[in-house]
């Protein structure tokens, strides 16, 4: 009896020595380091070290509007030592833009969306427009005529334009620029009307009072932004645009590990030293559970196609 009381312990202790993590964990972001997405990314791994144990670090492996970054998880063990931490643009947007090496519905186990911010839509505070009723009476007495600046062709912001003209019947001119540090820099400059921006980006510059903030792209009204209305409860409907960052990894990733994954991102985004601050960035807490993830990629994926689809928008 003694000897197999033994052997159990052995046994455990073996098996506990080779628990997940057994080796570093890498968090691989697919765009350049100081985004978002990487700021996520960094924010989490010590916390999820602290909660689960073992290394995790972040890996920066940018290019093609994050489909390399994707791809290379998508090919990955899924033993959980490789995780896809990503914006919209790779899991529900880019596939409709290029070819991309994954396929964005089957090729991952998807475990959270982690946070989400809406987008602002932002005028210079020069601009004659102080409202979004100024804007929208603009557009329809001088269609394709104010000029709104994003980020690139195929960008969230891109989109949110083109979902907002759509919605209003209106018409307006896409500027795009290659990354968010140039359309800032015109915006300020005047050189053009308008921006969809993200509420991250543009905060700082609307607090200066260089930018007005004309409405918000989220179901209700951001606490950041309390007096900026919301599309929705402007009358414009189907319009509400959040940006995401998710959390997925290789098909096949054990169900015990995607448990343990889940509630250690939840955490660790709950933490009292990291939510407040994540709060006061514009970032609202998601930590959707897999089932959710995986059911909102779908809707996400779909709308996304359909507006791109419908819109005949082209990557640059």
């Amino acid at each position: 009896m003694k000897k197999f009381l033994s052997l159990l312990v052995l046994t455990a202790a073996t098996c506990s020595a080779w628990a997940w993590p057994d080796k570093p964990v890498t968090l691989l972001v697919p765009f350049p380091p100081g985004g978002s997405t990487d700021l996520i990314a960094r924010t989490l791994a010590p916390k999820l070290q602290e909660k689960l144990g073992g290394t995790f670090v972040v890996d920066n492996k940018a290019g093609a509007t994050g489909s390399i970054g994707a791809g290379q998880v998508a090919r990955s063990a899924p033993d959980g030592h490789t995780l896809l931490v990503a914006s919209l643009g790779p899991y529900v947007i880019t596939p409709h833009l290029i070819k991309v090496p994954y396929d964005a519905l089957k090729d991952f186990d998807y475990i959270t969306v982690a946070v989400q911010a809406p987008n602002v839509l932002v005028v210079p505070a020069a601009s004659a427009h102080n409202s979004l009723a100024d804007v929208l009476a603009y557009l329809r007495a001088n269609p394709d005529k104010m000029t709104f600046a994003s980020s690139g062709n195929g960008s969230s912001d891109h989109l949110t334009a083109e979902l907002f003209w759509q919605q209003t019947k209106t018409t307006g001119i896409h500027i795009p620029y290659k990354g968010g540090g140039p359309v800032m820099n015109d915006l300020l400059g005047n050189q053009v009307d308008s921006s969809f921006m993200n509420i991250n980006t543009a905060m700082p510059q609307i607090k200066a009072g260089k930018l007005k903030a004309l409405a918000i792209t989220s179901a209700q009204r951001s606490p950041l932004l309390p007096n900026v209305p919301s599309l929705e409860e402007s009358g414009i409907k189907d319009a509400n645009v959040y940006s995401w960052q998710a959390i997925a990894a290789p098909k096949g990733l054990p169900a015990d590990v995607k448990a343990k994954l889940h509630a250690a991102i939840v955490a660790g985004l709950n933490d009292p030293a990291v939510k407040p601050k994540l709060l006061d960035l514009g970032f609202e807490i998601v930590g959707s559970t897999p089932a959710q993830f995986t059911a909102y990629q779908a809707v996400e994926f779909a709308r996304w196609k359909q507006l791109i689809t419908s819109r005949k928008i082209s990557a640059d």
